[in-house]
């Protein structure tokens, strides 16, 4: 049986609270289209710490004119979202389809150092893919995830789904040269893969190259700002 929207969001909000200690009210509380419609034009709403936002909301608020302000949590609060048990979080989902690589690239990153969090799904009932590219990347760009990964059949669903997350570079990497240039190069911060195409060997050189590769910076940087510049455009 697939799970719906509201069922998906409730999974990643649990794993949430029950990884980053998040207190219920924090973790459940999101600001949604309807939230944006009941403010008056030209007024503030405040997003509290480990709150959800929909894409809706923003697009909502843009044209209304509201400002989404999101506050940032107290330090001992903010250490407990930017970081696990000391180490770098990185967010990871899959649809079913992806869900088996999930499992194995979840224990490998933990091999690797670093914490995983999962956004599901949890089981190979067919599920939608861009519910958990949606819950990675928004993980990714608030701040609360240092890198993101999201594993589907192909990899190129989950990444045009992550793509429309302002503040997300994703990318789909099928061998170590592309994990390379898509960090060296381009500054990607949420990585696909396709299951179907790739077998888990792969992936975690894969990954363990992608985590591991910096940023150029110098002439790559002024490419990079102009990605941004293009998106920063079209959301206004």
């Amino acid at each position: 049986m697939s799970l719906d929207e509201a069922q998906v969001r409730e999974l990643v909000r649990n794993v949430l609270r029950r990884t980053l200690g998040l207190t219920d009210r924090a973790a459940t509380h999101a600001i949604t289209e309807r939230s944006v419609a009941d403010a008056a034009p030209g007024t503030e709403l405040h997003a509290t710490p480990g709150s959800l936002i929909t894409p809706l909301a923003r697009e909502a608020a843009r044209e209304r004119g509201v400002d989404i302000i999101e506050d940032r949590p107290a330090p001992d609060q903010s250490a407990r979202l930017l970081a696990v048990a000391g180490t770098k979080t990185v967010a990871i989902g899959a649809d079913h389809g992806g869900y088996e690589l999930k499992q194995s690239l979840g224990a490998y990153l933990k091999e690797l150092g670093y914490a995983p969090l999962d956004c599901g799904t949890f089981s190979t009932e067919a599920v939608d893919y861009p519910d958990f590219a949606l819950a990675v990347a928004e993980l990714v760009t608030s701040g609360r995830a240092w890198r993101g990964i999201v594993v589907d059949g192909a990899g190129i669903g989950s990444c045009m789904a992550a793509n429309k997350v302002p503040g997300v570079r994703a990318a789909l990497c099928y061998d170590q040269a592309t994990a390379v240039n898509s960090r060296e190069h381009n500054d990607a911060n949420v990585l696909t893969l396709g299951a179907g195409l790739i077998g888990p060997a792969l992936a975690r050189q894969i990954v363990k190259t992608w985590l591991s590769t910096e940023f150029g910076g110098g002439r790559h940087a002024r490419r990079v700002d102009k990605i941004v510049a293009i998106e920063k455009r079209f959301l206004k």
